[in-house]
């Protein structure tokens, strides 16, 4: 059973697109724990809505902020602290997705970061890379962070216009699992979910 959860290298590097990928390729459930920023749309709203199976459970957000801004800011903003004891994984006996907020170090609360949260749950770890200047250097750093707290790569997505030269210095400097790409694509739509999901399909179960 694969009990993943989504974390990417920083901000607005397609942790929405592969979570709604993995999902629709596992036909598992998804789960978005923090939510900081509720328009256009929230994260859950738009893997919803590119899913087609319909096995797949969509589980609520524990908490839904107002401001898309760090979830420990959007947080206080309205008066809340989160704590980790606020946080179980979803009862479920299906294939599991959970999407982070950010990077894996973004606070959730002083003392409480992504990446304390992704080891509470005991799950395996989807990183998402973008390519741009800088990349290298956040990639590698979100894999050493989660090599020294222990908490295992099910596999690296590069998404976004490929680069060899960046992509292949990663790939043999971290000797992580590389999972099916991500390519630019004009529109973002069910169909083209589901294309990349035989991709990612086939990859989970070669």
């Amino acid at each position: 059973m694969e009990r993943l959860f989504i974390t990417g290298i920083g901000t607005d590097v397609g942790k929405s697109l592969a979570s709604a990928i993995i999902t629709e390729a596992l036909q598992a459930d998804y789960w978005k724990p923090v939510q900081a920023g509720l328009e256009p749309a929230t994260d859950t709203g738009t893997v919803r809505h590119l899913v087609q199976n319909p096995v797949s459970r969509f589980w609520p957000e524990r908490f839904r902020l107002q401001m898309p801004v760090s979830p420990h800011a959007a947080a206080a903003a309205e008066g809340i602290q989160l704590y980790p004891a606020d946080f179980q994984l979803p009862d479920t006996s299906n294939h599991l997705v959970v999407e982070g907020a950010g990077g894996l170090l973004v606070p959730l609360a002083p003392g409480f970061l992504i990446a304390d949260l992704l080891q509470q749950f005991g799950l395996e770890a989807v990183v998402v890379s973008r390519n741009y200047l800088g990349s290298i250097n956040h990639t590698l750093l979100t894999l050493e962070a989660l090599q020294l707290r222990g908490i295992r790569v099910r596999g690296l997505v590069f998404n976004g216009e490929p680069n060899s030269a960046t992509e292949d210095f990663i790939t043999q400097h971290s000797g992580v699992p590389i999972m099916p790409r991500i390519l630019p694509e004009a529109e973002v739509t069910p169909e083209v979910v589901s294309q990349y999901a035989a991709a990612f399909r086939a990859w989970f179960t070669r």
